[in-house]
């Protein structure tokens, strides 16, 4: 670029720091309390689930959702059985096939008179104002942006605004929750959008939902009215009220027709017209795992803007300390991002020192779509191994163990949250074991006593950290090591040069609080 070019567009870029500088959230408006209605007797899905929640009084029945397309259908079929109300939380909302897909559900539900309610952390949401802010044009939905950017357009505004207020911008809403009528919820690690239901063919995310019905729904359901009347959620018409109006309704509508057109014969809308649990959960006919031992547990939404690691609203980690540390024989732990800190070390290698089996699942560098955090990681590394701890990390490339939930990928990304105790309680969730998600985001999950549940987990566990699917990292003369069974390698495996580089970059400076 030439200096008289450069120097013509300088006052349009001050102009637009200016302008970013200047942007500033409305008033919180004084909101009625909203919650969410309670069940009814008469529509599908209480006729689905209340026989059941009848015959296991003081019960929740609970289902790991695995597959990504198992995962797809029961979001997207709850929704056209909805008839009073379908709430939805979640950190990232893709306008790709799936996404668009739910998104679908979703108009159609408030087409037939359910009270719909979205709400989206705007880290993500903010690139989509668009398309939330023409859902918000529905007489029967509401979109609320959970901790959200004044300006709504602009990549220099953004990049202003955020440098300006850091330290609120930094804390996001990693919940992910989905109700229909108060009687069926998932919550889990799975945001809505293609590689987090197997459908992307580049690289699928290895996930886990916990399906519910039965009265810990109702528990979700009122953590979600807490985070919805919260003063950290800002409605969407308020936020951009040009861009909500019945023109821009229509033409989401439009799109959201000729993009389901399109995909009419793919096979994720065939699942949902010939998917035999598809057809199950429609009777309630539906394998569930029935429990009085559980807690759904979620961060307070002030988190937001609590005082520096402020414990009383980290309740998720809070909630799970005591399991780590209660573990006498065995300890499995899935965390894509996990930085355990060196007090996490610590705690984690007693537990190997008083004689339980501790192994820890994560993403290799190669599989991890955040670098930085395996610098996090890695720093911790070799003292967890040398205590004792057992540490597998996933293989980026899909294998035949993996074709049934990642058909058409060229790769896979660990995304799963979850821990698993003695073999007898386990914990699905949002919540990474790190900095991050004890300090900065809000986080969600559920803990349940129950060994036919912790089997099936343990038994997860097993197969993501098998040979074909992980390599098992050791120490041989001080050095790490590599090994599936077949080959051992010596550096971190199939890693660019790139991903070494912001992972060294992360080690070096010691960015775990960020991480």
């Amino acid at each position: 670029m030439n200096p008289a070019t450069r120097w013509s567009r300088a006052p349009a870029i001050a102009s637009c720091l200016l302008l970013a500088a200047c942007a500033q959230l409305p008033e919180h408006p004084r909101l009625p309390v909203v919650n969410a209605p309670l069940p009814g007797v008469n529509a599908p899905l209480d006729r689905a689930f209340s026989p059941s929640e009848a015959q296991h009084p003081g019960e929740s029945g609970f289902r790991l959702v695995i597959e990504g397309m198992e995962a797809f259908a029961i979001r997207a079929q709850s929704a056209k059985l909805a008839t009073r109300s379908l709430d939805v939380q979640t950190y990232i909302w893709h306008a790709d096939t799936t996404g668009l897909f739910l998104a679908q559900q979703v108009l159609q539900a408030a087409d037939r008179g359910v009270q719909v309610r979205l709400l989206v952390d705007d880290f993500d949401a903010r690139a989509r104002n668009a398309g939330f802010a023409a859902f918000a044009a529905h007489p029967n939905v509401e979109v609320r942006l959970f901790n959200p950017f004044a300006s709504r357009r602009g990549g220099l505004r953004l990049a202003s605004e955020g440098a300006r207020d850091f330290g609120r911008i930094n804390r996001r809403m990693h919940n992910k929750s989905w109700i229909a009528d108060n009687r069926i919820a998932l919550v889990g690690g799975r945001n809505l959008g293609d590689e987090y239901f197997s459908a992307s063919d580049e690289v699928n995310f290895v996930d886990l939902d916990f399906a519910m019905v039965g009265p810990v729904v109702r528990d979700i359901s009122a953590s979600f009215d807490r985070f919805w009347n919260s003063s950290a959620a800002w409605p969407m018409e308020l936020l951009d009220p040009e861009a909500s109006n019945a023109d821009a309704l229509a033409r989401l509508r439009t799109m959201l027709d000729e993009r389901a057109a399109g995909a009419r014969d793919g096979r994720y809308a065939q699942a949902l017209r010939d998917n035999d649990g598809v057809q199950r959960l429609v009777q309630g006919d539906w394998s569930l795992q029935w429990s009085a031992k559980y807690q759904f547990v979620s961060d307070d939404p002030a988190k937001v803007t609590m005082q520096e690691r402020d414990e009383s609203r980290a309740a998720v980690g809070a909630t799970l300390v005591p399991m780590i540390r209660n573990s006498a024989r065995s300890l499995q732990i899935i965390s894509p991002y996990f930085v355990p800190g060196d007090a996490g070390s610590a705690g984690l290698i007693e537990r190997v020192k008083a004689g339980a089996s501790v192994q820890v699942l994560t993403n290799s560098l190669a599989a991890n779509d955040v670098a930085s955090v395996h610098g996090g990681y890695s720093r911790h590394r070799k003292v967890l191994i040398e205590g004792g701890v057992q540490v597998f990390e996933l293989k980026p490339l899909s294998s035949k163990a993996t074709v049934a939930s990642l058909t058409g990928s060229s790769g896979a990304s660990l995304h799963t949250k979850a821990l698993t105790a003695d073999g007898t309680t386990l914990f699905v969730g949002s919540y990474n074991l790190d900095p991050r998600s004890t300090w900065l985001n809000t986080e969600q999950g559920v803990l349940v006593e129950d060994a036919t549940l912790a089997e099936q987990l343990g038994g997860i566990f097993g197969l993501e950290t098998s040979g074909s699917r992980a390599w098992r990292v050791t120490l041989e003369g001080g050095s790490l090591r590599w090994g599936d069974g077949k080959e051992t390698l010596d550096s971190e495996p199939h890693a660019t040069g790139m991903q070494r580089f912001q992972a060294w970059l992360a080690r070096v400076f010691h960015l775990d609080a960020q991480l």
